[in-house]
């Protein structure tokens, strides 16, 4: 699975994003990178193997910025390789992508753009999308976040994604499809993640984007949400229970490992109020509205089980 997250605020972005993207690992990846931003340029670092090793180039380059967004990739379009990692620029570098998620048509997609002059240097579906953006920006002349929804009306297929615009450095836009996303609501700062363990230490308030829903994050405008169909929604912010040391390695060298040994108590917890000994019975939430379904559904299997012996028994006997 890919991991996203990002940030816009008054902080330095490129730590945040770092650690975020850390915290993702336990997703599985053979690449990342980050896109940060200035008021003059969109800057990409990015490299196949560990968040590590592409920590090195960021810190190296000494950039200051408040914005940015990262990506931890496991391939599916394009071997993996510094090329094909995420984020993608766009042809001009006018916009940065990072994306979750499988574009079905993106040759197609990508036919109409190689005729319009497009090139491209990834074998990916998302530098297709973010050109494909870049396409409506240049010809309708309207806002990144109005751009981002006409061009997803174009899409099939799944897909989680943010974008950013050279010189904007107030505003990210992030749309979902079948992949999760979430944003993390802070003081005068927002984050972005495919989960909220990037996130949970500065904030515990979230929106969980529903399916083909567009987000502009901005400072100055706070979050405004549409369908891809223009359909304004007011967002429904979570407060979240999720504790830092729960998405923490600790004393384990892997993740996979904390999983093992954590088995014991990740039942316990599951069972924790459900498990009724008086009754030898065990409870489970949310069923109970549905007892008469199920118990009409139980009775006509078991009638045309019967039923079907029956024929079955007659065949065999006669």
């Amino acid at each position: 699975m890919c991991g996203i997250v990002g940030y816009i605020g008054n902080k330095q972005a490129h730590p945040i994003l770092l650690e975020g993207l850390k915290r993702l690992e336990y997703r599985g990846y053979d690449s990342s990178g980050i896109a940060l931003l200035n008021e003059n340029q969109i800057e990409v670092f990015k490299k196949q193997g560990k968040v590590v090793e592409m920590e090195n180039l960021v810190l190296s380059a000494g950039l200051q910025s408040t914005i940015g967004i990262g990506h931890t990739r496991w391939a599916t379009h394009g071997a993996p390789n510094n090329i094909n990692s995420h984020p993608h620029y766009s042809n001009s570098k006018r916009l940065a992508i990072i994306h979750n998620g499988i574009i079905e048509n993106y040759a197609t997609i990508k036919e109409g753009l190689l005729k319009r002059g497009y090139t491209f240097e990834s074998e990916t579906d998302t530098e297709v999308l973010v050109n494909l953006i870049e396409d409506v920006l240049v010809h309708t002349h309207v806002s990144l976040a109005e751009a981002v929804r006409i061009a997803l009306n174009q899409v099939v297929g799944a897909y989680a994604i943010a974008v950013v615009e050279q010189g904007n450095v107030d505003q990210i836009v992030v749309a979902k499809k079948g992949s999760p996303l979430v944003i993390g609501i802070g003081e005068k700062e927002y984050f972005i993640a495919s989960d909220a363990t990037p996130f949970i230490e500065y904030t515990n308030q979230a929106i969980y984007l529903e399916e083909e829903e567009v987000g502009l994050i901005s400072l100055e405008k706070g979050i405004e949400i549409r369908t891809t169909a223009n359909k304004l929604i007011r967002p429904y912010i979570q407060e979240l229970a999720l504790e830092i040391e729960s998405i923490e390695k600790g004393s384990y060298d892997h993740f996979m490992l904390k999983e093992v040994n954590e088995q014991p108590k990740s039942i316990f917890d599951t069972l924790r109020g459900r498990l009724l000994v008086d009754k030898s019975a065990i409870c489970i939430g949310g069923l109970n509205q549905y007892e008469k379904i199920l118990e009409r559904r139980q009775n006509y299997y078991s009638c045309m089980w019967n039923l079907l012996a029956c024929r079955l028994g007659c065949r065999i006997f006669n």
